[in-house]
């Protein structure tokens, strides 16, 4: 038997095994290329998440020193007071609004009225809703009688609810998970818990109450919030209202404030420039309920130094020996005080309550002819022309008349009126202010917009104009409130009423500041709220967006 023999295989073609390669190696290529080209996109999507990373950084950084350069501006006009020019840091901080770092730049901005200016907001410029009277309230745009009754309620300190208001009960019923505060608002955006307080009311188009006019706020019904693209800015009641606005402890010459109540001679006479009798009279009023140095403004020195002592009643010291009014003007022998013979209507003569020819009567005025015995010091007016039968005083009238400097021949000697000087540092230096707690903010009259006076202050629109007039006339502004006493239209009753509603300067500023890198555009904006009434200034809040 042959044994079976092995048939060899047929070889494989040598082009078949080439084939095979190219093929293993083609397939090797594509995915070693696919890997890299992964590879590639990842990093640089790593890449460009690190520019823009890189990008953000740099304009926050940039914002932040927009930030920084507005607070030391801040800080350095505080210690470098100039009672003389009370916008000096206004001008500052505007010719620094824009500026650059080594890798971007910021630009501060904001919106007034619907104008945009270039420099942090004044708080001062509005109206704070934690003192603001039913009536103001009741002027603003959309604004109802039940809505200002609740934001009463809601700042006041009892649970009793209003005629229309809202107190907790209101707001328990309806599981809102809050009660009023039944203190001061805190931030102008609590203004929204207040009930019927809409959002489209508080806020209008600046729907994220930076106070600057974003793309989506000046783009009609685009996008969210419908608004008028106008290039203004409806800021709604948050271009009137405030609750961040507080009165500063430090003057303008840059000391703290001395208080009326319990102030020594000394310290008034060195810091006021007045005499020591002047100082002596002004503690002796300071001491009175309810003083005020606003007061002085619209009431001479003289008549509120005989407050309750019937100084210058005497035998007849402003003539007439009428009560009230007198023929001689505001006093006689009787007067209000302790010191006449006649009550308030005792021996009337012919004058009424502001002397034969009327005149404006400030009775109001700190007690000016009500609690000051005969109340006149030797008065010869009362606010008018002069009585019909003046004192040795002359028939002169005004704030600082003759007749009210001179003592009356049997009364005690009166004191002399304030100068204008004096009245000045009076109003800069004095306060009857509790600063151991905030103190909610005046307004600033050299910032305070034309619509918040004419609208919401119903000030007299020939004297809005005029105090619009007068501030933009000088780089400095108004520089006191007493150097509106020559304006047409200004009594010493509209002088008083400006006095406790307006100072010539703001504590609080909300710097909005937009960083912008230089590499990207990418952009960054850091709102702050910054109180430099004191050292180091205060960053009472921060947004960052």
């Amino acid at each position: 038997m042959i044994p079976a023999t092995k048939v060899p295989s047929s070889p494989v073609p040598m082009r078949a095994q080439r084939g095979s390669v190219v093929v293993v190696v083609v397939w090797a290529v594509a995915v070693a290329a696919v890997l890299v080209s992964a590879t590639q996109i990842v990093t640089f999507r790593q890449a460009v998440v690190g520019r823009e990373t890189l990008a953000r950084v740099q304009a926050r950084w940039a914002a932040r020193a927009g930030v920084e350069q507005m607070v030391a501006i801040m800080e350095f006009h505080l210690q470098n007071a100039d009672p003389d020019d009370p916008m000096a840091v206004v001008r500052d901080m505007e010719e620094h609004a824009i500026g650059t770092t080594a890798t971007g730049g910021w630009d501060i901005r904001h919106f007034l009225d619907g104008i945009e200016w270039a420099g942090p907001l004044d708080e001062g410029a509005k109206l704070n809703i934690n003192v603001a009277t039913n009536t103001q309230l009741l002027n603003l745009p959309n604004m109802t009688p039940d809505v200002v009754d609740a934001i009463v309620d809601w700042r006041d300190a009892d649970d009793n609810v209003g005629t229309l208001g809202a107190e907790s009960d209101y707001y328990s019923n309806r599981t809102l998970g809050y009660k009023p505060r039944n203190g001061n608002f805190r931030s102008f955006a609590e203004l929204e818990l207040v009930a019927g307080a809409w959002p489209q009311y508080v806020r209008g188009e600046d729907w994220n109450l930076n106070g600057r006019l974003d793309p989506n706020e000046n783009d009609g019904n685009k996008s969210f919030p419908n608004d008028k693209p106008d290039g203004k800015l409806d800021g709604g009641w948050s271009k009137y209202l405030t609750a961040s606005s507080v009165q500063s402890p430090v003057s303008l010459s840059g000391e703290d404030k001395l208080p009326l109540k319990g102030a020594d001679s000394e310290s008034l006479t060195k810091r006021l420039g007045i005499t020591a009798d002047q100082a002596k009279a002004l503690t002796t009023y300071g001491n009175q309920p309810n003083a005020k140095p606003e007061t002085l403004i619209g009431t001479p020195l003289s008549q509120l130094a005989s407050g309750g002592t019937g100084a210058a009643g005497g035998t007849g010291a402003a003539g007439g020996t009428g009560g009230k009014g007198g023929t001689g003007g505001t006093g006689g022998t009787g007067g209000k005080g302790s010191g006449g013979t006649g009550g308030r209507g005792s021996s009337g003569g012919s004058g009424g309550r502001g002397g034969s020819s009327g005149g404006v009567s400030v009775e109001s005025g700190a007690s000016a002819a009500s609690s000051t015995g005969a109340s006149g010091g030797g008065a010869s007016s009362s606010r008018g022309s002069g009585g019909s039968t003046p004192a040795a005083g002359g028939g002169s009238s005004g704030r600082s008349s003759s007749g009210r400097s001179s003592a009356g021949t049997a009364g005690a000697a009166a004191v002399a009126d304030l100068t204008n000087a004096q009245l000045r540092a009076v109003l800069r230096e004095i306060t009857a202010d509790d600063f151991t707690k905030p103190v909610p903010g005046r307004m600033n009259i050299n910032t305070v917009p034309d619509t918040v006076l004419k609208e919401v202050l119903e000030l007299d629109p020939r004297l809005a104009d005029a105090i619009i007039a007068r501030r933009r006339a000088k780089p400095e502004g108004i520089t006191s409130l007493a150097d509106l006493s020559d304006m047409s239209g200004v009594n010493p009753t509209v002088l008083t009423q400006l006095a406790t509603q307006f100072d010539v300067t703001s504590s609080v500023y909300t710097v909005t500041s937009r960083g912008r890198a230089a590499s990207t555009g990418a952009e960054i904006e850091i709102e702050v709220v910054v109180d430099k009434s004191q050292l180091p200034a205060k960053i009472i809040s921060y947004r960052e967006q």
